[in-house]
C-alpha cells in the first residue's frame, strides 16, 4: 500500500547541504519511512517517498545501519528497523505504559463488536496508530495498521482528536487545509471535514463514512491526558454494511466507555476493574 501523506516528508528533507539538525531531521523521516510495516521499504520506495537523492538515501540508511538503527534484509532487499530501535524502544515504553492501559479496552471493543480496534497517538499534527486487536468478523479493513499516519482531521482517530481541539488549533490547521491534508485533501475537503468535525462534537464519536478507501468505515473517540486535551484516540474500522446507522450509536457508545475509561486512567482516577 502507498502511502500518499508521506509526500510531505520530501518536503521537509530536501537535498540542500545540511548539517546539525538537519541531518537529524532526515534520519528521523526516514526512520519513519521504514517504520511504517514490519516489512520494511525498498530503497526505491524511501527515494520516491523521501524526496531525496538516492545516493543520499543509501549513504544515511548504510549509516543507520553501521549503528543498528537499521537492517538490509537481503531475502525481501527492504531495508528494515534494527535491533538498536527495540532496546530504545523496550526502554522508553517503561515511560510510556500505553499498552497495558489499552489493550484491555481495545480487547473489549474487539469482541463486543466483531470489528478490528485500534489506538492511535497525537503526534504534531498528525495520528500514529499504535496498538491494534483483530475482531472475529472474516471480512476486515486493512486501511490501518500499527505506524500508519494520518493528518489530524483525516480518519475517524484524527478527526476525533481534532474535534476537541481548542477552536484557534483546528482553524490554523483549516486554514491551509490543502497543504496539511496533502493527498487526502480530495476526499476530505474542506467543507466535508467542518462538519465531519462539528458532527464529532455534537455526537460524542467520529464516524469517517470510507472517505479513505471506498467501502472502508471507521468510528473513533478521544481520550484526553491529564490538562484535558485530546492526546489518543480509540477507533473501529470495517466495511460499510457493518456501520450502518442503527449501528452507529451503539458503536459510539462502546468507544466512548472505553475511552473515558483511559482517560480516568491516565488521570489517575477510578476505571473500573481491568480484564
Amino acid at each position: 500500500m502507498k502511502y500518499p501523506y508521506c509526500g510531505r516528508i520530501g518536503a521537509e528533507l530536501s537535498n540542500s547541504p545540511i548539517q546539525g539538525a538537519q541531518v537529524v531531521s532526515r534520519i528521523a523521516g526516514l526512520l519513519r519511512l521504514v517504520g511504517r510495516s514490519a516489512e520494511g521499504m525498498p530503497l526505491a520506495g524511501i527515494v520516491r517517498e523521501s524526496g531525496l537523492t538516492r545516493p543520499t538515501v543509501h549513504r544515511l540508511l548504510s549509516s543507520m545501519a553501521s549503528e543498528g538503527l537499521l537492517d538490509h534484509d537481503p531475502a525481501t532487499g527492504n531495508w528494515v528497523l534494527g535491533p538498536e530501535i527495540l532496546l530504545m524502544g523496550s526502554v522508553a515504553s517503561a515511560r510510556f505504559p500505553l499498552e497495558d492501559i489499552a489493550r484491555p479496552s481495545l480487547r473489549r471493543l474487539a469482541e463486543a463488536t466483531g470489528e478490528s480496534a485500534f489506538f492511535s497517538i497525537r503526534r504534531g499534527n498528525e495520528t500514529v496508530c499504535l496498538l491494534r486487536e483483530e475482531g472475529s468478523f472474516p471480512v476486515r479493513s486493512f486501511v490501518l495498521h500499527e505506524g500508519v499516519r494520518f493528518p489530524l482531521g483525516v480518519a475517524s482517530a484524527g478527526t476525533a482528536i481534532m474535534a476537541f481541539l481548542p477552536e484557534a488549533e483546528q482553524e490554523e490547521m483549516l486554514s491551509h487545509w490543502s497543504a496539511h491534508a496533502g493527498a487526502f485533501a480530495a476526499g476530505h475537503t474542506e467543507e466535508t471535514v467542518r462538519n465531519n468535525l462539528e458532527r464529532t462534537r455534537l455526537a460524542g464519536y467520529s464516524v469517517n463514512p470510507g472517505l479513505i478507501l471506498e467501502g472502508s468505515w471507521g468510528m473513533g473517540a478521544a481520550v484526553f491526558d491529564r490538562s484535558g486535551r485530546p492526546a489518543w484516540a480509540l477507533s473501529l474500522t470495517g466495511i460499510e454494511p457493518r456501520f450502518k446507522p442503527e449501528r452507529q450509536e451503539e458503536l459510539g457508545g462502546l468507544l466512548m466507555a472505553e475511552a473515558h475509561r483511559i482517560t480516568q486512567q491516565l488521570s489517575g482516577g477510578d476505571a473500573g476493574p481491568q480484564r
